[in-house]
């Protein structure tokens, strides 16, 4: 396995993402290997982060750039294997087989370049809860997953029950913890944040699916996300990664 950073909270936290170079020296520093998404706005600057990349020891699992057709033109050519399902409207009141339907042809395109489009399950997005992520998962056979684990016990799923039935459709790994806040809001959903591993209060580990990736013989990229840091993330990162290497024996 590989261990890595979806960086939006480090974003948030910072304002921005200002040095690329910094960041992925300050992530080797902690034991990461690099980060979910090489950030690229033309080829030749993906071409210069993905030799920095190399250059700094570290890695990446897939590429965005400015529209979906590059995103997937650049992954495949810097032999990576997904990208994230990005096919127009994405929320809840978007119809599920018009979603589908437009996965389908997003991923049928992807397959010309050997690259995986893989849908990322979402609080207030089209695939939120495990009954969508399955009917999805049925509705588009050739699509992966960008699989979250926080966002899907916070709509009531079983992560570990996905990893043990769809492990073959993951293209890469989410770990989030979830902790309630102690209000309601106004659609009923309890008030949250993500937080470091092993801080989360919603009755959720991240422990047994750990174990159950180890169990089906899963090795691709753990990606740790805090989308929201009350202190210096590097601190947050420091935990997570523990935690993760703890539960694995390294």
């Amino acid at each position: 396995m590989k261990f890595g950073v979806a960086d939006y909270g480090m974003n948030v936290w910072y304002g921005g993402m200002y040095d690329i170079e910094e960041r992925l020296l300050d992530l080797k520093k902690l034991g990461f290997n690099g980060t979910e998404r090489l950030e690229a706005v033309s080829p030749s600057d993906a071409l210069y982060k993905a030799a920095l990349y190399r250059k700094l020891g570290m890695d990446f699992s897939t590429c965005r750039g400015p529209s979906v057709q590059v995103t997937t033109e650049w992954t495949a050519a810097l032999d990576k294997k997904y990208v994230w399902l990005n096919p127009g409207q994405n929320d809840r009141v978007v119809d599920f087989k018009e979603f589908c339907r437009r996965c389908n042809a997003m991923s049928k395109s992807c397959a010309r370049w050997g690259v995986t489009a893989s849908i990322h399950n979402h609080m207030h997005q089209r695939v939120e809860n495990q009954k969508e992520l399955e009917d999805f998962l049925k509705a588009c056979p050739d699509t992966g997953i960008v699989f979250d684990t926080g966002h899907l016990s916070m709509a009531g799923g079983n992560p570990v029950e996905i990893v043990k039935k769809y492990h073959k459709r993951i293209s890469v790994m989410h770990l989030k913890d979830v902790f309630l806040t102690g209000g309601t809001r106004p659609d009923g959903i309890k008030e949250y944040r993500f937080c470091e591993l092993g801080a989360g209060n919603n009755g959720f580990s991240n422990t047994k699916v750990i174990e159950m990736l180890l169990k089906v013989g899963w090795d691709g990229w753990i990606h740790i996300e805090h989308d929201v840091h009350l202190r210096d993330p590097l601190k947050d990162l420091a935990v997570s990664l523990k935690f993760v290497k703890n539960v694995i024996g390294k």
